[in-house]
């Protein structure tokens, strides 16, 4: 059977293969629909933090379908019609065929020229932390910067070989305030 080059219409039926995935999208769009009616008092005081499990749920589904589509798991036919449909994100998933964007959390972490720190790698906070901690030593007393570098010493030998091991997210904590993400640079 060729291709068809349309693109699938809002109210088309769904490609034969979607029977495959139905109970998985049925399963994202309940808890979509729960995090959705959850009052803003039983989660928190925030209403940022409100969103950050709808975000997470999107972006749940959305890698899922994602991650079938690259496999080869489900059609192309699929793939466009589940877009058209809004059960992903359609416009993350084009950042995620971007070179430096494949482990994106959402749109938001992006927005104009500005980055979020969840987009920021870790080793990169961590070295910035590193440095602060040099200007704060340089003001205390002869006596305690040289205790403070034999410490150091050992404390960079301890995570020259926790990097080797990639330990580094249990020393950097990082929250996007936008979507909760704790992390989706490429690098890390």
């Amino acid at each position: 059977m060729p291709r068809s080059s349309k693109k699938p219409k809002k109210n088309s039926l769904p490609p034969q293969d979607f029977q495959k995935i139905s109970p998985q999208i049925t399963k994202f769009k309940q808890r979509l629909r729960s995090a959705q009616s959850t009052p803003l008092s039983q989660t928190t005081a925030s209403k940022l933090t409100s969103r950050w499990p709808i975000y997470r749920i999107i972006h749940q589904c959305t890698r899922y379908v994602f991650d079938l589509y690259q496999e080869g798991k489900i059609s192309a036919e699929l793939y466009e019609w589940l877009k058209v449909q809004d059960y992903v994100d359609a416009p993350l998933m084009g950042k995620w065929k971007k070179r430096g964007y494949e482990k994106l959390c959402c749109l938001n972490c992006i927005n104009g020229e500005k980055v979020c720190v969840c987009r920021v790698p870790k080793i990169e906070l961590l070295k910035k932390g590193e440095e602060s901690k040099k200007c704060k030593e340089k003001e205390t007393e002869r006596e305690m910067e040289m205790e403070m570098e034999m410490e150091e010493k050992n404390v960079e030998k301890e995570k020259s070989v926790s990097m080797r091991r990639g330990d580094i997210s249990a020393r950097v904590d990082v929250e996007c305030v936008t979507c909760g993400c704790r992390g989706c640079a490429s690098t890390d």
